[in-house]
């Protein structure tokens, strides 16, 4: 069960879309987005049950690969916009708040989120025996898991913010976080069962 626990955290702690977002609201010293954060952890729990009740029935390994391909088409997609993107430091206009919604929405639509539920839900769950009110408890805590990620991420962005006051510098960052989402894209189309 141990390896379910690495898998989790080895896939939702490394570079994305949603981590990207937690780590430049916390550069760009935005407002706390916890709300956006706790859709994020929703979204998971959402997916984590869903598919854990699917579990074997539907799922197959022609799927799963499928999903790894098209998910890291997208962040391969996303790693090239990070890279193009120019920070400035000030902003003529005012950013929104993300919400619980925006959380929710963009992590049920995030592929990345599907390279971490498919394989733990449909193969991880039943090799380890996981099943009734086990698979609930689970997904309440791969759900926490989930939230912590884009929470972490945003924490090392306030940090690295505060201590940061060069344009140059912000960008030199963006195009490294834009490099591991490229590496994480390969490891994705590579190895879908990681």
């Amino acid at each position: 069960m141990i390896d379910i626990i690495f898998y989790a955290f080895g896939v939702m702690y490394t570079p994305g879309p949603v981590n990207a977002i937690g780590l430049n609201n916390g550069i760009q010293n935005q407002p706390s987005i916890i709300r956006f954060f706790v859709g994020v952890g929703a979204a998971m729990f959402i997916l984590f049950f869903g598919f854990a009740i699917v579990g074997e029935t539907l799922m197959n390994e022609g799927i799963i690969k499928l999903a790894s391909v098209l998910g890291s088409l997208y962040v391969l997609w996303l790693s090239y916009k990070v890279f193009n993107a120019n920070i400035a430091l000030k902003q003529e206009c005012e950013n929104r708040v993300l919400t619980f919604r925006d959380g929710l929405l963009m992590q049920l639509l995030n592929p990345k989120a599907m390279v971490v539920v498919l394989p733990v839900a449909t193969i991880q769950f039943p090799a380890a025996g996981i099943s009734g009110i086990e698979i609930i408890l689970w997904c309440i805590g791969l759900a926490i898991f989930a939230f912590g990620a884009p929470f972490s991420y945003f924490l090392f962005g306030r940090l690295l913010g505060n201590s940061l006051k060069s344009e140059v510098a912000l960008n030199i960052i963006n195009k490294l976080m834009a490099f591991f989402l490229f590496i994480v894209a390969i490891s994705m189309a590579t190895n879908p069962f990681l």
